[in-house]
């Protein structure tokens, strides 16, 4: 008897086109996102991903903008057959938080939050937000090399990379607050 192979070749066309109609694209996208916008100015950041919606300023060297998606319909559906059990297929999440810390006027981390997973992925929803960035990428930004493998993953964040102790600590709130340590 034969020994089935899947080379095919469709397969090769096919299994791609499912894991992008599944949120794989986008969640390296956004994934990439983390990594090559770092260093990029502000108004790089403004002139790709467009103004923010909340712009908070912690100290003299350190701002947070914060960018919110939310796509129209999820791709999810329930059927209820004959009233007994209720069978649910989750589709892509229902929003995304893009908070972006510029230490310096330039981007030095990128975090997403919310429902923000896709069926095969994580952070896939963000990808909207950052799209403009990743697909069109300004000069300020960092070249990241990598395959279809790497250096991002669809199914984990990159690592957060190291923060200057301005972006971090602000001592002057400290001067004023009460130490918890000392009795009354």
């Amino acid at each position: 008897m034969a020994r089935r192979s899947y080379r095919h070749p469709l397969f090769g066309i096919v299994v791609p086109l499912a894991l992008a109609g599944c949120g794989y694209d986008d969640s390296r996208a956004a994934h990439w996102a983390q990594l090559g916008m770092i260093g990029m100015t502000s108004n790089d950041l403004q002139a790709c991903a467009g103004p923010p919606e909340k712009a908070v300023t912690l100290n003299d060297t350190t701002k947070v903008f914060q960018y919110s998606y939310k796509p129209g319909a999820s791709g999810s559906f329930s059927i209820s057959p004959l009233n007994l059990a209720t069978v649910s297929y989750g589709g892509s999440g229902s929003y995304c938080v893009t908070v972006i810390r510029l230490v310096g006027d330039r981007v030095s981390e990128v975090h997403y939050s919310g429902d923000d997973d896709k069926f095969i992925g994580t952070d896939g929803v963000c990808a909207a937000i950052v799209r403009g960035c990743v697909r069109q990428p300004e000069a300020t930004m960092r070249h990241v090399k990598g395959g279809p493998f790497g250096p991002v993953s669809a199914f984990s964040a990159p690592p957060v990379p190291p923060q200057p102790a301005s972006a971090v600590y602000d001592p002057q709130p400290l001067a004023t607050a009460p130490r918890l340590l000392d009795g009354p």
